[in-house]
């Protein structure tokens, strides 16, 4: 197929590939169907991209996209790449300027029923317990630089250690909700300045918290193991590392910037700039990157249980009651060491997923024992008025894809495009008349997030699951929803 004069090979109906050209180390592969290909190739720089990445140093495979695909800072958003670790690079492009930025959802005892007439109340009670927004701060008590380090070193463990969940809260997160080889050296003041007051704050932009109800099973033997039943009332969050990750990002830019040069790497795009893992460079920005992951999933443990108390306030129950309780907490925007099978050979690797969901099948090391006959639970979120999903991760995703897939909808809409399509719209009341109450700090974000400004999620999960990349297990619609 050629599509714009690209030379285009079809694997499956789901599953494409870019031939190496020119620089190309490796070559391209793109998880989409026909229809969101010729779209994706024809208006929007994301297909560039995929094909930048793969001329970097090391990398292994493929430059892999994902069927949320779409333009980002050097990698494109949904991307995942393996750099081997000896021989290859890693770049802050790779990850995100929102290092793990990631979606966590908790499962209740509570029905559709049990909520459907206080959506209102629960979603103030949660607005005022949760600062949402640009610049959101204060949720807890702000901390010291001696504890702020604490949060980078500790990640969720220092949410449980200081009252915000329980224990076994931390396995089902990934790296069990905190790197541990961790140091706090390369961290700037600024970064420090920007994390002091930000713990338990929802952000802004795609950012949410989301009241859901279990609409649909598609395999009931597995959303059993995973607690998973009609009806049933969950709670979705998504948000990272606030300003602490995006001051981290920042700051080692710069520094890749020189690093390309003085490694002597020749840069398509100077947004890829990277160094090699193994080099002083790769080591600090991984071990900044580390902190900023550690920050995020304590960020959403402490998030998670200031909606429990605010929950059980709003509605006056018990804990028993209410059963708050974690399914999974996934991680999106963050680069991590692992090993491989890379033909027939165990190898140590570097995997970028930027926009790019785990996706690890049972009997994998790197998910919790509890879950070790499932698989992993890989949670989809989609926009906020449609639905998301949750799926298992499979065996294919492990040999395809470094144990990959999609993230959320991905966006076909810029934030300005949405902006300006939303003029004379009253976004809130569109969502109200459908079931769905929105609570935002500004109007401009329900704006650009608007329903419209995404893929349809379904779309998306359908190609991973016929892709074989994760498999559907259920499906969630949104009632009610905080933004920033």
């Amino acid at each position: 197929m050629n599509i714009n004069g690209i030379k285009i090979e079809k694997k499956t109906d789901y599953e494409w590939i870019i031939p190496k050209v020119g620089k190309m180390n490796v070559p391209g592969k793109i998880y989409s169907d026909e229809k969101s290909l010729v779209e994706i190739i024809s208006h929007d720089d994301s297909f560039k991209q995929v094909i930048n990445v793969a001329t970097l140093p090391g990398i292994i495979g493929y430059s892999i996209a994902m069927p949320d695909i779409h333009a980002g800072y050097g990698f494109p958003i949904g991307g995942v790449a393996a750099f081997d670790y000896n021989e290859g690079i890693i770049s802050p492009g790779g990850v995100g300027y929102d290092i793990n930025c990631g979606v966590r959802l908790a499962l209740t005892n509570l029905n559709e029923d049990d909520v459907i007439n206080k959506r209102n109340k629960i979603i103030q009670v949660l607005f005022e317990a949760i600062p949402t927004g640009v610049g959101s701060s204060n949720a807890i008590k702000k901390v010291s630089k001696e504890e702020l380090k604490r949060v980078a070193l500790k990640g969720a463990r220092w949410a449980v250690e200081n009252g915000y969940g329980k224990a076994e809260d931390l396995s089902r997160c990934e790296e069990n909700g905190g790197f541990v080889d961790v140091s706090f050296e390369g961290i700037s003041q600024r970064a420090i300045e920007r994390g002091l007051d930000q713990i338990g704050t929802l952000g802004s932009g795609n950012h949410f918290l989301e009241i859901q109800i279990v609409d649909e099973i598609y395999d009931e033997k597995i959303a059993k193991k995973f607690g998973l039943r009609l009806n049933q009332v969950c709670f979705m969050i998504h948000t990272g590392s606030r300003g602490f990750g995006y001051q981290i990002c920042e700051d080692y830019l710069k520094d890749f910037i020189k690093a390309a040069s003085k490694y002597k790497i020749d840069l398509l795009d100077r947004q890829l700039a990277c160094a090699p893992i193994v080099s002083p460079e790769g080591q600090a920005y991984l071990n900044a990157m580390k902190c900023a992951a550690n920050f995020a999933w304590n960020n959403r443990q402490v998030i998670m249980e200031l909606s429990r108390r605010a929950i059980k306030k709003a509605l006056s129950i018990s804990d028993n009651e209410l059963g708050f309780q974690l399914l999974y907490d996934v991680s999106h925007n963050i680069a991590k060491i692992e090993v491989h099978e890379i033909e027939g050979e165990r190898k140590k690797v570097c995997v970028h997923r930027k926009g790019a969901t785990r996706a690890f099948p049972k009997n994998s090391p790197y998910i919790s024992k509890d879950l070790e006959d499932i698989g992993q639970p890989v949670l989809i979120p989609g926009d906020m008025g449609r639905y998301s999903f949750v799926l298992v991760g499979t065996e294919e995703a492990l040999k395809e894809t470094f144990g990959s897939s999609c993230h959320g909808a991905g966006r076909v809409m810029s934030r300005n495009k949405a902006i300006e399509l939303a003029k004379g719209r009253d976004i809130a009341a569109e969502l109200s008349k459908k079931g769905i109450i929105v609570k935002a700090k500004a109007k401009a974000t329900l704006a650009e997030e608007m329903p419209e400004a995404y893929k349809d999620a379904r779309l998306v999960v359908d190609i991973a699951h016929y892709a074989n990349i994760a498999k559907k297990v259920a499906r969630l619609k949104p009632i009610g929803v905080i933004k920033g």
